[in-house]
């Protein structure tokens, strides 16, 4: 009983997952804030509705269930949800017969969205530096005195104009000219909506994506077409990256963070605590063996610790809390992870869901589920790019026969997924923004693929085109990604 109740869960966390993955994937405004409200709580929906649905021939609705679920976490790009009861802490003074909830009501429901973040002091340094699932960093705080704001990727060895040319390890990136297929609808001589398949040149601004059409520029938004500001048809975002990532490196250096040890991190009183946790290390080392980037270099290990320590921290306040909500006479807690689960958690966009309390005869059931998600418009990871191929196939980089293969280009893979367009009488169609089909080798059956530990080090063994591919989309990827730092205004201005 306790394995069916295992893949019940597994179940539901996966409907939860799909839900979010096809809302984020069909969505023109899915990086933004209230959307991705919006994209997550119809995820949590779909997850109570598919545990009612699999859990009812064992005799529990979905009222019952929710009393046994402490928490679900959603963990996002730069932070992360919990979804759990709380107290409403309107006050009495502000209630009125229109307030959704009475002052002191019990709610389920998000709470803020937490950073991943953790604050480090040392001499004239006293700064927040918030992490995300890949190299960028936000730094918050002040230096000898002076407010500081910056943000950027950690890259140890590239450099750049900022417009026609950089360089990453050697490998020369470029310019490009992107194209994709997209869907318009016109109408027929009987006026009915019918789709027209399209090619269009494109670019990607701050997670939107921008077509030309003749001499025009458009977006799309909740399926009707908005009309945008010309932009350069060669697109130099990749340059940008590499040129962006050179300029902060310098930031950190001349201000003296690349003397920041794990050691210098505080706790919430400002004690140095910390060291138990994350050790003794150089963060920011730009010269050291391993590149900063790379996944075993002292960064991303102070990255995952930073990320971890926070999800556990707060999601065993969350759990424990639980017990002052539910009449269930469990007792929650939380369950300990292991490596290779924190391991998916912490790199990946994922959903942990918790059930605990169910009587299973004789025994408490207490089960937690882990799913992720590795494509989506949230992050960018080194597997989320593939290279196309002249015979009009996609390849993961790491496959062997690649070397036999005419080289095109490096794609986002949720480019390759299907997308939906609604006209605006509500005819509903389905196209792919990429016509070339997955490499049987290692996208279906992946029996002709390198065991590979380090991409970087791989890519630039391999070198020539598939190498320049390569980066040259994780940069313009990663770059063309929504962040709540951006200035939408400047991004624009800076491709038009």
């Amino acid at each position: 009983m306790q394995t069916s109740y295992d893949s019940k869960l597994n179940n539901a966390t996966y409907d939860a997952l799909k839900a979010f993955q096809l809302n984020t994937i069909n969505s023109s405004t899915s990086d933004l804030s209230n959307s991705k409200l919006r994209d997550i709580e119809a995820s949590v929906n779909s997850f109570f509705n598919s545990i009612a649905s699999n859990f009812n021939m064992a005799g529990y609705n979905k009222d019952i269930l929710t009393s046994y679920v402490p928490a679900l976490v959603y963990t996002m790009y730069d932070g992360y949800y919990i979804y759990s009861p709380y107290t409403n802490t309107l006050s009495e003074e502000d209630y009125n017969d229109e307030s959704t909830y009475k002052p002191g009501e019990r709610i389920s429901g998000l709470k803020p969205y937490i950073y991943y973040s953790s604050r480090y002091v040392k001499g004239g340094i006293d700064v927040v530096i918030s992490y995300t699932l890949d190299n960028y960093i936000t730094i918050q705080g002040t230096i000898n005195g002076n407010s500081v704001m910056e943000y950027g990727y950690l890259i140890s060895d590239c450099s750049g104009d900022g417009e026609n040319s950089a360089t990453y390890r050697g490998i020369p990136i470029g310019t490009e000219n992107l194209t994709e297929y997209g869907v318009e609808f016109q109408e027929n001589a009987n006026g009915e909506q019918i789709p027209i398949e399209k090619k269009y040149t494109y670019t990607k601004v701050n997670g939107v994506k921008y077509y030309k059409d003749g001499d025009e520029w458009f977006s799309i938004l909740n399926g009707e077409r908005y009309k945008q500001n010309d932009f350069k048809e060669i697109n130099n975002a990749a340059i940008k990256y590499y040129t962006k990532a050179a300029e902060f490196r310098k930031f950190i250096q001349d201000n003296n963070l690349d003397e920041l040890t794990t050691a210098d991190a505080v706790d919430e009183e400002g004690n140095k605590t910390l060291q138990d946790r994350f050790g003794n290390y150089k963060i920011f080392d730009f010269d050291g063996e391993i590149a900063i980037e790379e996944p075993n270099s002292n960064f991303n290990q102070h990255r995952l610790a930073v990320i971890r320590y926070s999800i556990e921290k707060n999601l065993s306040i969350a759990i424990a809390n639980y017990n002052n909500y539910t009449d269930s006479t469990a007792n929650f807690q939380m369950p300990k992870l292991s490596e290779d689960e924190w391991e998916k958690i912490t790199n990946h966009i994922s959903i942990i869901s918790f059930l605990q309390g169910l009587n299973i005869g004789g025994k408490v059931y207490n089960g937690y589920s882990i799913i992720t998600n590795t494509k989506n418009e949230e992050v960018v990871s080194e597997d989320s790019i593939y290279i196309t191929t002249a015979d009009g196939t996609y390849h993961k980089p790491t496959e062997k026969s690649l070397e036999n293969q005419a080289i095109i280009e490096g794609v986002l893979n949720i480019d390759f997924e299907r997308k939906s367009l609604t006209s605006n009488t509500g005819v509903a169609t389905y196209f792919f923004p990429k016509k070339q089909l997955g490499s049987y080798n290692s996208i279906v059956n992946q029996t002709d693929v390198e065991d590979v530990d380090n991409i970087y080090d791989y890519m630039v063994e391999k070198g020539g085109i598939l190498a320049k591919s390569y980066f040259t989309a994780l940069g313009r990827e990663r770059y063309s990604m929504y962040k709540t730092n951006n200035n939408r205004a400047e991004m624009i201005a800076e491709f038009s």
